[in-house]
């Protein structure tokens, strides 16, 4: 079980680096929107005497924020709703939800006639971590009408989904329908994220439907999913059908670009064909077929974002399962290090994969991987992988 919960948190990781790509309540999450819990703590320099300095020494989870908030404003300080959003940011990528919340409360309490959409949707996610799903929920159904919005409710949709309460989801999914809400990417996005995390690959396609009918633009992490739906039910020709449909769009720029590459790379590598099937075959035990296609599209979006640390996150993540990985998955992650010219890693990547127990290394495999790159037109990285791949010993490695 530990093992198939990494696709939801990795999914959900992946987004808060896509900020700027698709709006959501505190924007796309990232489950709680948070980067990583290393990246939030700044060192705290003992000469500065801050809001932001106090409610960072306050480290223990049973110790008041608020308190601190009081004390800071019975100084005679004054206290803005920008450094209070700002706080309760880092907060959140640090994992200090509970504090968090404090700071959140706070906000919204003291600041209602400026409180925006956001707030309170920052606040449902954060209700639900520290307190749970039905705090979460009372908490929204008492809003005003006026706070129920797209983004409150998207907020709600986000908490069923990341506890994969599909049920919940679809009702409450309805009701945002039948509300005549405008519904944005990030919504649409939740519930495929949800039916990818549940199994239901099927009801993947009939979302796109849906936001297409509604003119909803999809985006990178649209796309993904339902590229990965498919590619996981051996729907590759559909796959190749949507990539054509992404080189049609006014936005194709680099991220696209590398992502279309890296699609094309993956299923012509990985020898995937079409299948009669309307599943790929679960293995006996641990992390089906289907799952680690899926992982391998989180790898594939990662290198189409040129985020790297995110890649060393999720092959990290990955490899601590202890779970049997074939020459694909390696394939996967070797491919994305190379196309953002990590050759380092490219090199690590041989080795583990030669070395690993659980997948034999395989020839073939390399020489599909050289002949991709190659027919995608990135022949120097092709060139550059195969001399790697000479100089770790590796044999029957074909000229290009």
């Amino acid at each position: 079980m530990a093992a198939r919960s990494i696709f939801l948190t990795l999914t959900r990781n992946v987004r808060g680096r896509e900020r700027s790509l698709f709006r959501s309540f505190t924007t796309t999450t990232e489950v709680v929107y948070e980067d990583s819990p290393d990246s939030a703590v700044e060192e705290k320099d003992e000469t500065v005497d801050d809001l932001k300095s106090r409610i960072f020494s306050v480290r223990l989870p049973k110790r008041s924020a608020t308190n601190v908030l009081q004390r800071w404003v019975g100084e005679g300080r004054q206290v803005s709703i920008s450094d209070l959003r700002h706080i309760s940011k880092e907060l959140r990528k640090s994992r200090r939800f509970k504090h968090a919340l404090e700071i959140s409360e706070w906000l919204v309490y003291h600041n209602q006639d400026e409180a925006l959409d956001s707030d309170y949707a920052t606040r449902i996610d954060l209700i639900t971590k520290v307190f749970g799903i039905d705090s979460a929920e009372r908490y929204f159904e008492g809003l005003p009408s006026t706070a129920k919005t797209t983004e409150t409710y998207t907020a709600l949709l986000h908490s069923y989904a990341s506890l994969r309460l599909t049920e919940k989801a679809e009702d409450l999914y309805e009701r945002m329908k039948e509300a005549n809400l405008s519904l944005n990417t990030v919504t649409y996005n939740e519930m495929m994220t949800l039916y990818m995390s549940v199994g239901l690959l099927g009801k993947v396609p009939l979302i796109v439907e849906e936001m297409k009918l509604h003119k909803v633009s999809p985006d990178l992490f649209t796309y993904n999913l339902w590229v990965s739906s498919c590619a996981a039910t051996l729907k590759i020709d559909e796959v190749r059908r949507i990539l054509y449909e992404i080189s049609l769009g006014s936005d194709y720029g680099e991220q696209w670009k590398r992502y279309m590459n890296l699609v094309y790379i993956y299923i012509t590598s990985a020898n995937l064909v079409n299948s009669g099937l309307n599943s790929v075959v679960e293995c006996e035990k641990g992390i089906t077929q289907r799952e680690w296609i899926s992982y391998d599209f989180l790898i594939i979006l990662y290198g189409a974002l040129g985020n790297k640390d995110k890649l060393d996150q999720i092959w990290k993540s990955l490899r601590m399962t202890n779970q049997k990985m074939s020459s694909r998955n390696y394939v996967c992650i070797l491919s994305s290090y190379l196309m953002l010219g990590h050759m380092n890693e490219v090199g690590e990547i041989i080795d583990q994969w030669k070395l690993s127990a659980a997948a034999d290394f395989d020839s073939s495999s390399g020489n599909r991987l050289l002949k991709a790159y190659k027919e995608g037109g990135l022949e120097e990285r092709a060139v550059a992988c195969r001399l790697l791949l000479i100089q770790k010993g590796c044999d029957q490695i074909e000229e290009l």
